[in-house]
């Protein structure tokens, strides 16, 4: 309770201008207080604007009143300091440089905490009370503090702005709308303000339901891409598993062979030292005979040696000598190969199912594509102005209106030589690449190849490679004045369907379709192309006859 006494006193014995104790208190005829110096420097800048009044309830006064020092009150002060009662309340907090600051006080001004749109005035807290306890303040409008209440006063009237014209779309004073807004349609900003709310509550509401349909698609969208992890995890791990096992299984064939050759070794080279070690003890026996035959023929009595010449019998073959072929041999070189055989085989198996494996990896498409349009109206939303590159045109070609249309000449124009220049096929390509969903057309005169080609495609020379519609790098329609055919890596289909001058070509780069269109007063579907795109696309035309021109039609 004490504290609060402090407190009250500290607001009561406070100048509501600079906030700090009264110094030199005076008070108004209407009864509030201040410092001297505070109450005369505000009537001094009062006195510019031609108006006194108290700074708390408002009230005017018709001549500045002459203010005496109140010694009564100046005494309480004193004998509060005394006490130890200290200046401002410390939570009240001063305005920087990005702050509103409260227009009534004098010298370091405070924040403001409301601004009353009809004194066009920002208050602190000290100084907006008597918008709470004077009546005369009642019907005044308190929003939050803001920098701009000057905006609402008329530049040219000095009116406070408070009718809105609906002709104009401008706020202005009621001078104003009898002036140069005269006969215009005019309400008051507040009645607008009401139509306005009212349209932004309706703008706000589709807006947050819009907010909630797209929070409903990401989370939907957020639970994809968990599936899509969990399914490519579970995959990644599958697929280990089974290259794994694939490896277990090949190193197991591995160590089967190897203990096969090992044991075939081990078996061979036992059986050729079997016969070795026979023929050693053979020949060891037949040197023994051989040395005493020789010892015999060295005996000089001639008795001697025919008493002891021994009974000679043939010499028979060796036993094991017959079972040793002399021949080239290949050992286990024939394994070697075997083995050679089946790696090429199994090379020739993991390519293909590679192939497949990778065509069921890049054919995972979660997000259905867009679906083609059905009416002309449909395709021209995705419309896109073709603009022919001249670095690409074959030098015979002449390009016009703008670099959309190309026409043959038979006779070489003025290019500068590029490398992107075709040199030996009529052809050009588009300068802006292609992808996502576009749609373009075509007229066409005599005979051409309406065509779509990666920027890869070769363009020097007279091979089928840099030819539209003969290579995996292009896309081609040949149209001529009866039929139609369509080309890609020189595999031709013919069309049927009505032949016009107009040709469409509509591409979901994404989806992998590209669908030709022969267009009159109706579409007609020529042919359509599901596959996969690796690259960006250019549009690009081939001439066939002298004469023979192609323009790409504007977006209409």
């Amino acid at each position: 309770m004490e504290q609060q006494a402090v407190q009250l006193d500290r607001e009561t014995f406070s100048c509501p201008i600079c906030l700090d104790l009264l110094k030199d208190p005076v008070t108004t005829p209407c009864g509030h207080s201040y410092c001297m110096n505070c109450i005369k420097n505000f009537w001094d800048e009062g006195e510019k604007k031609k108006s006194c009044h108290c700074p708390q309830c408002r009230k005017s006064f018709t001549q500045r009143p002459d203010l005496q020092k109140n010694t009564m009150l100046a005494a309480l002060v004193e004998q509060l300091k005394k006490t130890g009662l200290q200046a401002a309340p410390a939570d009240h907090c001063y305005a920087g440089p990005e702050d509103v600051a409260c227009d009534s006080c004098i010298g370091r001004k405070l924040k403001a905490s409301k601004s009353c749109l009809v004194c066009l005035a920002s208050f602190c807290e000290k100084h907006l009370q008597p918008h709470f306890d004077s009546a005369a303040f009642k019907k005044h409008k308190l929003v939050e503090p803001s920098k701009n209440l000057q905006e609402n006063i008329c530049s040219k009237h000095d009116r406070l702005v408070e009718v809105f014209c609906r002709t104009d779309q401008k706020c202005i004073c009621y001078l104003c709308s009898v002036d140069e807004h005269k006969g215009h349609e005019t309400v008051s900003a507040a009645a607008e303000r009401t139509e306005r709310q009212r349209e932004l509550e309706e703008r706000r509401g589709n807006i947050q339901q819009r907010i909630q349909e797209q929070e409903k698609d990401v989370k939907l969208l957020q639970q994809e891409v968990e599936a899509i992890n969990r399914s490519a995890d579970k995959t990644v791990e599958d697929s280990e598993e089974i290259f794994t096992q694939l490896i277990r299984l090949l190193q197991k064939r591995s160590s089967e062979v190897k203990q096969q050759i090992r044991s075939q070794q081990k078996t061979e080279v036992s059986r050729v030292k079997d016969v070795q070690e026979k023929l050693e003890q053979e020949i060891i026996e037949l040197k023994r005979k051989d040395a005493e035959l020789e010892q015999l023929s060295l005996t000089e009595d001639h008795n001697q040696f025919l008493l002891n010449y021994p009974p000679l019998p043939a010499l028979s073959e060796s036993t094991h000598s017959s079972s040793i072929n002399i021949r080239p041999l290949r050992h286990f070189e024939d394994v070697a190969a075997a083995v050679s055989e089946l790696r090429d085989k199994l090379q020739d198996v993991l390519r293909d199912s590679w192939t497949n494996i990778s065509l069921m990896v890049t054919e995972v498409d979660v997000l259905l594509s867009e679906p083609e349009p059905k009416s002309r109206a449909g395709f021209l939303r995705y419309s896109r102005k073709i603009i022919l590159d001249p670095n690409t045109a074959n030098t015979e070609l002449r390009l016009s209106e703008g670099n959309r249309k190309v026409t043959w000449m038979n006779q070489d124009q003025t290019y500068s030589s590029h490398p992107d220049r075709f040199t030996f096929y009529l052809q050009v390509l588009s300068r802006e690449s292609l992808t996502g969903r576009c749609y373009w057309e075509v007229e066409w005169r005599r005979g051409v190849y309406v065509a779509v080609a990666y920027k890869s495609i070769s363009r020097a020379g007279g091979g089928d490679e840099c030819k539209f519609g003969y290579n995996n790098e292009s896309w081609a329609l040949d149209c001529s004045q009866k039929t139609y055919e369509f080309c890609h890596n020189n595999i031709w289909t013919s069309i049927s369907g009505p032949v016009s001058s107009r040709v469409g070509v509509y591409l979901d780069h994404t989806a992998g379709i590209l669908s030709f269109y022969s267009v009159s007063e109706t579409m007609t579907l020529l042919h359509r192309v599901q596959t996969r795109f690796t690259e960006p696309l250019l549009a690009g035309v081939r001439i066939n006859k002298i004469g023979s021109s192609a323009k790409f039609c504007k977006p209409r």
